[in-house]
């Protein structure tokens, strides 16, 4: 039975309350936390306020750029552990967290270390009616503190995208994993432990959000707060971030849409979606829950997708044929299960799944559901006007460009589209019309650390990522000197 502490001011903290983490692949109970309490909540915002003031606060930027290179060391020369401790918590095949989950999280850490290292300042020379005019120029500081508050689908790599750049800003941090992903985020204080990062300036608290969650948001300790996940909780830290006017950067819901075009290459179009629908077990805020195919390639499109469905591997994640692994809990489970039950009490045609799988007796407590395709709906129905962030989407046809804009678009969400066309000119000119923060051009997933990612609509505020990062996690001081 692993054992998982808080982490504050450079230790590990006990409650001596606690509480369960079950496998989402066996439905044993797998590990048991400290419930972080108020009072130490109100201990990690002090440890990370006194850093600031403190050693953290006046090591100068080369020495912050050489520690952020040392966490990212470390991530990568425990590997194994990080893989093991992500893949226990979510369940997720180790194919896919060892190429993409352990390697972007150690990557954000070097990524904005040299994002901050190269930053340029601005300076203008302004003319004054003396003649002898003034100097203008910037100066970058850190916000403060900063409150980050993480999902469960990308616990360590979405963690890491945003501590990377609030520490390579000067900030301090207090993290709070979800209550469901733990593991990663409690061990990467052992990583700054090594890598020299002084006491306070990362600091770890544990437990739901109802309670330690809001704890930490309505502190008036913080002076930023930044989360990625479900729509209904960023409205909540919105509104408690508004009392301070404190900063937020919120990523949040999606109810994405892919335009395939009769154009289209049908199997660099066919593998793109198969990713974009089902990678994690369609747990991803950019997935593919809504699909408007041309007309003419429908047929053909639908019998493909389900053809690459049906052919996914569910297993343990340690099995190297496994492709797909369970939904995160039981309760999710029950959520996913009850928009199959609604697509099918609304009329739609099951193209494949809609179900649960028949697994093995090790695995048959886990939170398995059949990866599942639908057609037939109308876009008032449930699953296609809802996020529900499983292994399931639902084909359309239509006959336009402007109609297929119009139903993409048809949607409170806006954070992410792709288009599928070998046609240039409509490629730019669809994508530039989508109502989302992000759109991919036959491709999905492809992402450049450097550009900004964030979400349009109830799908989010503020962008992150390159130096837009460094716009949310710092503070810009205009110095005018008079010559």
């Amino acid at each position: 039975m692993r054992k998982v502490q808080g982490f504050i001011n450079g230790e590990y903290v006990s409650s001596g309350v606690y509480g369960d983490i079950f496998s989402p692949a066996t439905g044993e109970l797998i590990c048991q936390y400290d419930v972080t309490t108020p009072e130490q909540v109100d201990q990690a915002v002090k440890a990370a306020e006194d850093a600031l003031k403190g050693p953290w606060g006046k090591i100068s930027l080369q020495e912050r750029v050489d520690i952020l290179y040392k966490i990212a060391d470390g991530i990568e020369a425990r590997f194994e552990d990080f893989l093991e401790a992500e893949c226990i918590d979510t369940g997720k095949p180790q194919s896919l967290a060892r190429h993409i989950d352990i390697p972007r999280g150690a990557a954000n850490f070097k990524v904005f270390a040299d994002t901050i290292k190269n930053a340029a300042d601005e300076a203008f020379h302004t003319p004054t009616p003396d003649g002898t005019g003034a100097l203008n120029y910037t100066v970058r500081k850190p916000k403060g503190v900063v409150g980050v508050i993480g999902p469960w689908n990308l616990p360590l790599l979405l963690m890491t995208w945003k501590v990377g750049p609030a520490l390579a800003c000067g900030n301090t941090v207090v993290v709070k994993p979800s209550e469901e992903t733990q593991l990663t985020t409690t061990l990467l204080g052992e990583v700054m432990n090594e890598a020299g990062v002084p006491k306070g300036v990362y600091n770890v608290v544990l437990g739901q959000g109802a309670v330690v969650g809001e704890a930490l948001i309505t502190n008036p300790g913080l002076d930023a707060i930044t989360f990625t996940g479900s729509t209904k909780t960023g409205e909540r830290i919105a509104a408690a971030a508004a009392k301070g006017i404190r900063d937020s950067s919120l990523e949040l819901g999606g109810k994405n849409a892919g335009i395939v075009f009769a154009d289209c290459d049908m199997d660099k179009a066919i593998e793109g979606t198969l990713r974009s629908v089902f990678a994690n077990c369609g747990q991803v805020c950019i997935g593919t829950e809504r699909l408007y195919v041309e007309r003419s390639i429908f047929d053909e499109f639908v019998q493909r997708l389900k053809e690459g469905a049906e052919a996914f591997k569910l297993g343990a994640s340690d099995d190297p044929e496994t492709n797909m692994g369970p939904l995160i809990s039981a309760a999710h489970r029950e959520k996913v299960l009850s928009y199959y039950k609604a697509a099918v009490d609304e009329g739609a045609t099951v193209v494949t799944g809609g179900g649960i799988p028949e697994m093995s007796e090790e695995l048959a407590g886990g939170y398995w559901v059949q990866p599942t395709i639908w057609t037939g709906l109308p876009e008032t129905a449930k699953v296609v006007q809802e996020e529900i962030f499983g292994p399931c989407t639902h084909i359309r046809p239509f006959d336009t460009e402007e109609e297929a804009i119009e139903l993409a678009n048809d949607t409170p969400y806006g954070l992410a589209s792709s288009v599928w066309t070998e046609n240039n000119s409509r490629a730019h000119r669809v994508a530039a019309q989508m109502d989302t923060g992000i759109c991919w051009i036959n491709s999905w997933f492809l992402r450049d650390l450097r550009t900004p990612f964030g979400g349009a609509k109830q799908s989010g505020t503020g962008r992150e990522g390159g130096h837009y990062s460094l716009e949310f996690y710092s503070e810009l001081t205009n110095i005018c000197v008079k010559l």
